[in-house]
Parts: C-alpha cells; sequence; structure tokens
C-alpha cells in the first residue's frame, strides 16, 4: 500500500538527517521551500514536519523555523564498568561489529609490552573492530587481549559483546582509563564517516581481574560528537 505524502516527506528528511545533509541544530528549509521541492502543500510539510518532532527528530521554535534537534551523546561508565554492546542494549539500542583485523602477535610493540608488564610473554590476540551504533559508525577498536582469555572465540563471537567471551575464562573487575582528544586521521575519518581534523575521543583502558591481572588492553577512538564519558572520582580523605 502506497504511503501517504507526508509520510514520504518525513521519510525523506529523516535520511538526510542520518545522511548528516541536515546536521544536528540545523534549520531546515521553510514550510515554502520544502512544499516547492515535494511538490505538495505547507499542510502536508507540515504535518511531516509534526510527526518528526513527535518522533523527537526535529524541534520548532516559535517565530524562528524548525531544527534538527541535538541528539544527547551516548554515555559510557554511566553504569559501572560496561562493555559496548551492554550500553546499547540498556538504551534498547541496536549494535553491529566489523571485524577489521585479528591475528595473533608474534612481537609485541614496546609500549604495548610495558603495559601487559610480566604477562607481555604469553600468547597475544590483536583484534581491531568498528562498532556501529543504530548502524551509525561510533567507535574503532583496537585491543590488545590475552589469548587464553578468549578459548578458542568464533569470529561471529567476536562481533559481539568481547566481555561476555572474557567471562567464560576469567571475571572482569575493573578498568583504569585515560581520555583524551585528538584530531581525526584519514583512515579513521573514512571509517567513522567524519571529516578529517575533526575531533576524536582517543580512550585508552587496561582491564584487569579482581586480582589484578591484566587482561586486555584497549586504545579507541570515538566520535566526538555522539559519545561522551561518566566517571566517578573518589575524593581521598587526608591523613
Amino acid at each position: 500500500m502506497k504511503q501517504p505524502k507526508f509520510q514520504e516527506i518525513a521519510n525523506k528528511i529523516e535520511q538526510r538527517v542520518a545522511e548528516g545533509i541536515y546536521v544536528s541544530s540545523q534549520k531546515l528549509p521553510s514550510e515554502y521551500d520544502l512544499a516547492d521541492e515535494f511538490q505538495c502543500s505547507r499542510l502536508t510539510v507540515r504535518k511531516a514536519i509534526e510527526r518528526l518532532i513527535s518522533q523527537n527528530l526535529l524541534i520548532k521554535e516559535k517565530g524562528k523555523g524548525t531544527y534538527v534537534m541535538k541528539r544527547p551523546k551516548i554515555k559510557s561508565g554511566s553504569g559501572g564498568l560496561q562493555s559496548f554492546t551492554e550500553t546499547a542494549q540498556i538504551q534498547g539500542k541496536e549494535t553491529k561489529t566489523k571485524v577489521l583485523e585479528y591475528e595473533l602477535i608474534k612481537e609485541l610493540p614496546a609500549n604495548i609490552k610495558q603495559v601487559f608488564g610480566e604477562y607481555a610473554d604469553e600468547p597475544m590476540i590483536h583484534l581491531r573492530r568498528l562498532r556501529y551504533f543504530e548502524k551509525e559508525p561510533m567507535t574503532v577498536e583496537n585491543l590488545y587481549i590475552l589469548k587464553r582469555y578468549l578459548g578458542e572465540a568464533t569470529k561471529k563471537e567476536l562481533s559481539g559483546s568481547l566481555y561476555q567471551v572474557i567471562e567464560k575464562n576469567i571475571e572482569i573487575a575493573y578498568s583504569h582509563q585515560e581520555v583524551e582528544a585528538i584530531k581525526v586521521t584519514s583512515e579513521i575519518a573514512e571509517l567513522l564517516n567524519v571529516s578529517v581534523g575533526e575531533p576524536l575521543l582517543f580512550v585508552h583502558s587496561l582491564t584487569y581481574s579482581p586480582d589484578a591481572k591484566p587482561i586486555l588492553y584497549d586504545c579507541s577512538f570515538y566520535r566526538a560528537d555522539r559519545y561522551t564519558f561518566k566517571n566517578t572520582l573518589i575524593r581521598q580523605k587526608k591523613e
């Protein structure tokens, strides 16, 4: 059954937002211009806009026009130590993962050796993954994991929650995490569908078992326009 004209227009505007043609906080063309473009009445355009306002995609400011609603950033850390997949599931969102690289490392880089200390001589897996949040590329993960904690994980399992795979072999307890702002390189920009030079969040963290055994080292790139980190800092008492 053919969709009503206003729904077709709503779908087209929604598609433009998803593709970045209309960006966050951008003012849309006037109802006159949209009616002219879609060859319909202003009433039909208005009905399409009202539909998208009800879906929290657009917002109308009286006397000024209609704008793309600023999208809330995804918060990591607000529920404790959670994987990307777990964070999305709690928010009722879908994720997708593309495994870019999977290899057994014969010789670790010096800086990674330093991170793992006495465990650096053990077999180590290097895993690179592109993670999507609601079909939108969100982060490029660059992971080093002690092979014994992955067991015989399949490629399908490595495309889901890595924590779930690891916790079949060892308990995950805590992670030390650092976040810094950097400018995106051409390779990462292409993967995340952002412009070269845009700011990114570079996150490097080391995750431990309860008895302080290092499990995985994560150095990942997150889109600064769509992701934020929330942490709780505890003030130490003075003696």
